[in-house]
């Protein structure tokens, strides 16, 4: 379109208006996101995956319990300490979904705002991977798609909605950050870990 139509064709920029883009953009990178692709480097091996709301927990139990699980020699991905500058994020991160047998999941109060947080949610059940929930702060039942529904399409609230009622009904570990103890909730979901992953082991040896 030359400039002078672009000029021409000048709208008031409604909230309905804004809701469409913003569906179109987060539609675009889940379509992006499902597009095969060789496996980046960033992702050798991965045994566990650890799905966090960064503004939540980065800085607490999910690196906490990343320095831990790395310390007995499990392999777990956590995006700002897997990844390096120049790696493709969104595919580094479905492809660490992908290689891991076990995903943390760690809830926060913000975790269900977060498009990405809930697409590695709906693509960990989709595959079918064991799911260690821990609730930071919140109850199974707060568990919702937050924001404004127009920001996903309706297949995604569906995928989303699917892999919170699988959370909701699967046993976790519940966790209150003002009177519980760090050391001890990162020791238990690391040994829950190791065991999820040992059993997986002794699945596939008895299966040859």
């Amino acid at each position: 379109m030359a400039a002078s139509s672009l000029r021409r064709a000048v709208v008031p920029f409604s909230a309905t208006a804004s809701r469409v883009l913003a569906r179109k953009s987060v539609g675009a990178f889940v379509a992006a996101t499902r597009k095969p692709t060789k496996a980046p480097e960033c992702t050798p091996g991965v045994e566990v995956f650890l799905s966090h709301r960064g503004v939540d927990t980065k800085s607490s139990v999910a690196g906490l319990l990343y320095d831990r699980l790395v310390q007995m020699n499990v392999r777990p991905f956590l995006d700002n300490r897997s990844m390096e500058p120049g790696d493709k994020l969104y595919e580094c991160i479905d492809e660490g979904i992908r290689q891991s047998k076990v995903g943390v999941v760690i809830f926060s109060r913000r975790y269900c705002d977060s498009v990405f947080c809930l697409h590695e949610l709906a693509m960990m059940v989709e595959a079918n991977k064991k799911l260690i929930p821990v609730f930071c702060d919140v109850k199974p039942s707060d568990l919702v798609v937050l924001g404004d529904p127009a920001a996903h399409s309706p297949e995604d609230l569906k995928r989303y909605n699917r892999a919170i009622a699988e959370a909701r009904r699967t046993v976790g570990l519940n966790f209150d950050s003002e009177n519980g103890n760090w050391s001890e909730l990162v020791s238990r979901t690391a040994n829950i870990v190791l065991k999820c992953l040992e059993e997986e082991k002794s699945r596939r040896r008895s299966s040859h």
